[in-house]
């Protein structure tokens, strides 16, 4: 027998529900995957994405904030939502004997009140979340190299906006946004775990029956292209006079999501930059020359960034970031040896491994999987793909994406930094 059953369909009224099924398991993990983050936002609706999964929270025709709480209380399991760049994900995980309760609150709350008084008090929580976000390393730099890097726009775009874009937001922009974009057929419904998936179905089809009736609204006016965005800077430098540190971000473009050079390029990232053992880690970290020194990968559908994050004082800055670009350039150029890459491999078949014995995890890799990529990979499947790679792979990725012209955002409080970079 199988340790798990993927098994899948779709609505009439366009939902797609995926699910990976494992009777053994002592609990179930479901969540709602909208098609829609910052990137698909206009400027008039910057950071309404994130401003609409806050709504979620408030209230619906049958129940109220109060008790959309209280129920997520009663159920004992974890819930929770994020925004990214192209998802919006509401989710929560249960005992699987309130699978049917969970659904119902999950969907109740997909079809949210959006009244003017809950917009207006939310808006003072997203403001000040942005403030709070701003005040706190790396004090945006990942913003801004994202926006130097892709423009202002599409994959660019804050998540959260900007204090300018939320103040001047209107709820029927919001409301217009929700028509367009909340459809059942931009959804994905994802179940992982102990779950009943005849049930899920029944279930989820009679809880969205009325939802194929959502008339979507005009798209907004298109962007000037020839403006920045309100309340957004695209200058290399960001000055902080609360940064004690200094905080260097570079970025490298990188495969996408659905590119299988993904692999390789997670195992060099590893080599190169990891937090524990690393090649920046011992040349920067071990030797205290610096606090931090990490390079990690990011997946989007059409595009990839691989970025590295420096974090040291101010008098250090020029000097460790030649390391680390020498570092990046030796690589490119001699690539990895196999013990490396053994190395890196077992790293991430145990961090696999490890993060699939949580049901929540197991439907984070369903629903991301079937709604940005339309497939389902299982674990073996992974860890297969992960122990091919080869030392050839990893140096043909190296000096095809390391030599690309990168992008880098500095934050610091230090005019001496400010100007030797």
């Amino acid at each position: 027998m199988p340790m798990s059953d993927f098994r899948q369909t779709t609505l009439a009224n366009g939902l797609r529900i995926a699910a990976e099924i494992d009777p053994r398991g002592y609990s179930a993990s479901f969540g709602y995957f909208v098609r829609t983050g910052s990137r698909d936002e206009t400027d008039l609706e910057a950071g309404v994405s994130h401003f609409l999964e806050h709504m979620m929270f408030k209230g619906t025709a049958r129940r109220t904030a109060a008790d959309v709480n209280r129920e997520l209380d009663e159920l004992g399991g974890n819930s929770n939502a994020y925004t990214s760049e192209e998802q919006t994900v509401y989710y929560a995980t249960v005992l699987p004997k309130y699978q049917d309760r969970i659904l119902d609150l999950l969907s109740d709350m997909l079809r949210p009140s959006l009244l003017q008084s809950d917009f207006d008090t939310e808006r003072k929580v997203i403001l000040e979340e942005i403030a709070k976000y701003e005040d706190q390393p790396p004090f945006g730099a990942f913003e801004r190299v994202l926006e130097r890097h892709f423009g202002p726009r599409g994959l660019g775009r804050r998540v959260l906006g900007t204090a300018e874009s939320i103040r001047d937001m209107t709820r029927q922009t919001m409301l217009d946004y929700f028509s367009r974009r909340y459809a059942p057929s931009n959804l994905v419904l994802a179940a992982a775990g102990n779950v009943d998936f005849d049930g899920l179905v029944a279930t989820a089809e009679r809880l969205t029956a009325g939802w194929g009736g959502l008339i979507p609204a005009s798209p907004p006016p298109p962007d000037d292209a020839n403006r920045l965005p309100v309340g957004i800077e695209l200058d290399g430098i960001i000055p902080s006079p609360d940064a004690n540190q200094a905080y260097w971000v570079r970025m490298n473009p990188s495969p996408h999501l659905s590119d299988p050079n993904r692999y390789p390029a997670r195992l060099m990232t590893s080599i190169l930059g990891d937090d524990t053992g690393s090649r920046l880690f011992w040349e920067l970290v071990d030797t205290g020359r610096a606090e931090s020194c990490t390079m990690w990968s990011q997946e989007f559908m059409d595009a990839g960034a691989m970025f590295t994050m420096l974090v040291c004082d101010p008098d250090d800055l020029a000097e460790n970031r030649e390391v680390v670009e020498a570092e990046i350039e030796r690589l490119s150029r001699e690539g990895v040896d196999d013990d490396e890459l053994k190395q890196a491999i077992n790293k991430a078949l145990a961090g696999c491994i490890m993060s699939n014995e949580r049901p929540s995890n197991r439907m984070f890799g369903v629903g991301n999987g079937w709604q940005l990529r339309g497939e389902y990979t299982d674990l073996d499947t992974v860890l297969d793909r992960y122990r091919k790679v080869t030392a050839d792979q990893v140096a043909k990725l190296a000096s095809d994406y390391l030599n690309r012209p990168a992008t880098d955002t500095l934050v610091t409080a230090s005019p001496e930094a400010m100007s030797e970079g």
